[in-house]
């Protein structure tokens, strides 16, 4: 597995991304369609548009520290991150990942998990000390595929975007 990370000017100033790369990402959404129901990120989990994916894209690069990393296996996009270096509550130390979504044709190939150590790696190597994330309470797939990766509850809590019920978690690197 290649994992690449997004630029941040890939979508400044309203550029566009490559077509075929938000072809790939729009695909790698719209195969999660339990999670789109669950998320209501979209408007209609069975029709997501490039464009709302790269309005999406667009509005997690808009906080400064977030990355999209691009998770590729035989030059296939298997999966998508999106971290926070800093969350914007600045009482919290840790690094965030914000996002980790694997196409639903490749779950149970690892991915999720290798991408998911990428991620830990890189905050280690940068000296940071923990992971963060928040899982949708109405996730429980979600929740158990992380709890087997070693994060642990440290709170409940609305998520600062829609308000909705999340579960965070936190592992110590």
């Amino acid at each position: 597995m290649i994992v690449e990370t997004l630029a941040p000017k890939a979508l400044e100033d309203g550029a566009a991304l490559p077509g075929p790369l938000l072809t790939e990402l729009t695909a790698l959404y719209a195969s999660n369609r339990a999670f789109q129901q669950l998320s209501g990120d979209f408007p209609d989990p069975d029709d997501i548009r490039p464009e709302q994916v790269a309005a999406a894209l667009a509005d997690e690069l808009a906080e400064p520290s977030a990355e999209v990393l691009l998770a590729r296996s035989e030059g296939r996009l298997v999966a998508v991150a999106v971290t926070l270096g800093r969350h914007p509550d600045p009482a919290d130390p840790d690094p965030w990942l914000g996002l980790l979504m694997v196409h639903a044709d490749e779950r149970r190939a690892g991915f999720g998990r290798r991408l998911a150590r990428h991620v830990e790696d890189g905050f280690r190597a940068g000296g940071r000390t923990g992971l963060r994330l928040a899982v949708l309470e109405n996730n429980p797939e979600a929740l158990a595929f992380w709890t087997a990766l070693g994060y642990e509850e440290t709170a409940r809590r609305p998520d600062l975007a829609h308000g909705r019920p999340c579960v965070v978690l936190r592992k110590a690197l």
